[in-house]
């Protein structure tokens, strides 16, 4: 009987504690259901204030400038060549490289024995075609008077034909001597056209001498120059570069020892973008936009001012864009090649604001304060890129106050 209570007892004790628990799951069930599906509690936001810098937009007129790099070139360069060949006899300190030459100083010298002999042979060859043409004239003369003598000789003879012919028809005279009158008319006759004959030849004979004479004055002339060509004389002040040659040395004809360049009327070429290229362009033509040159040199600026010439015939190959030249007036300091800055000046633009670059953002609105005192977005267009700064058309924005910084991403509101 006791084991049989003790049975029903814990029977009861376990089942009691299975409600229990039962019950206290159900509890927590129940408590986390309702959690989930309870609205979410509400906090009251406070609003973000910050101080920002604003400037008043102020439309104006003004002047971009385009930023691009170009190389200095110079506008005067000749290649110095020796126009014979033959040993230098002399050459001056000034030849070296980067020597400073003045306008008509002689450079050097070739030894001209060879081209003073050559010289002198065509002027002799001159002297005999001349005197081969006199000859020719004189003899040209000579055969017109023998042409003279033998006209009026067959003359004589046809007067001497005619008058025994009169002698025959009057029975006076004989056969033989009207075969002897006509056979003179006729040697007579033959004379005459051997003279004309002999004149002719003259005739040619004068032509040939005079071109004789031309060709010989054609080879004095190219002697001359040769014998001028020994001396090589700077034709404009400037600096030499690529010298090739060393006092002694052996040149031949047409080697170029030298290069002669102006360091002073330089030029700076530069390249544009098609857009760029149409902002410089006014009625179809380029303008001539007033420049600055730029060149840093550890840390030091050298400015130079100048102003647009012309532009390129073609594109070039693999090129893109413009080639422009600009004209360098007073550029100390400055050299062919160097790699410089170029600023250029562009036409007037009338009613934009300057703005600073980060004012204006990527969808092309600034933040203006508008009502009670809060940031709004306002489009902009935006017209030229100025290194930190932007030019903008916002005529509906004259006279608004806009962000200017302090805030790092400000938004509107």
């Amino acid at each position: 009987m006791r084991f049989l209570r003790r049975t029903l007892v814990g029977i009861f004790l376990m089942s009691l504690t299975l409600a229990l628990l039962i019950y206290a799951g159900q509890t927590v069930w129940s408590a986390v259901e309702s959690r989930m599906n309870a609205e979410p509690r509400a906090f009251p936001q406070r609003e973000r204030v910050a101080t920002v810098v604003t400037t008043t937009i102020e439309p104006e007129t003004l002047s971009p400038t385009l930023t691009v790099f170009g190389e200095l070139r110079s506008r005067r360069t000749l290649a110095l060549r020796t126009p014979v060949g033959g040993t230098l006899d002399s050459l001056s300190d000034s030849v070296v490289e980067g020597g400073q030459v003045a306008e008509g100083e002689t450079l050097l010298r070739i030894d001209p024995a060879e081209a003073e002999d050559q010289l002198a042979r065509a002027r002799a060859d001159l002297s005999d075609a001349e005197a081969e043409r006199r000859d020719a004239e004189r003899a040209r003369r000579l055969a017109d008077d023998v042409l003279a003598a033998a006209e009026a000789q067959a003359a004589l003879r046809e007067t001497a034909l005619a008058r025994q012919r009169d002698l025959q028809s009057r029975g006076i005279g004989t056969a033989p001597d009207l075969e002897a009158a006509e056979l003179a008319a006729s040697a007579a006759a033959q004379s005459v056209l051997s003279a004309r004959e002999s004149i002719a030849t003259a005739e040619a004979r004068i032509d040939g001498a005079a071109t004789s004479v031309a060709r010989a004055g054609i080879a004095v002339a190219e002697a001359e120059r040769a014998v001028e060509g020994t001396e090589i004389v700077a034709p404009f002040a400037g600096r030499l570069a690529d010298v090739a040659v060393s006092p002694g040395s052996r040149v031949t004809a047409n080697e170029q020892i030298a290069t002669l360049v102006d360091p002073a009327a330089l030029e700076v070429a530069f390249r544009v973008s098609a857009a760029q290229y149409a902002r410089l362009i006014e009625e179809g033509d380029l303008i001539s936009a007033p420049v600055r040159v730029m060149l840093d040199v550890d840390g030091l600026d050298l400015v130079a001012e100048g102003r647009i010439t012309r532009e390129a015939a073609t594109v070039g190959e693999g090129q893109t864009g413009r080639l422009i030249f600009a004209r360098v007036e007073r550029a100390p300091g400055f050299r062919p090649g160097d790699f410089v800055t170029v600023l250029i000046e562009e036409p007037q633009i009338e009613n934009v604001a300057r703005l600073p670059g980060a004012a204006v953002g990527a969808d092309g609105t600034v933040l203006v304060i508008g009502e009670d005192q809060r940031l709004v977005s306002a489009p902009v267009e935006l017209l030229r890129r100025q290194g930190d700064d932007v030019l903008v058309r916002a005529d509906d924005l004259a006279g608004a106050d806009h962000r200017g910084g302090a805030l790092p991403a400000p938004a509107p509101g």
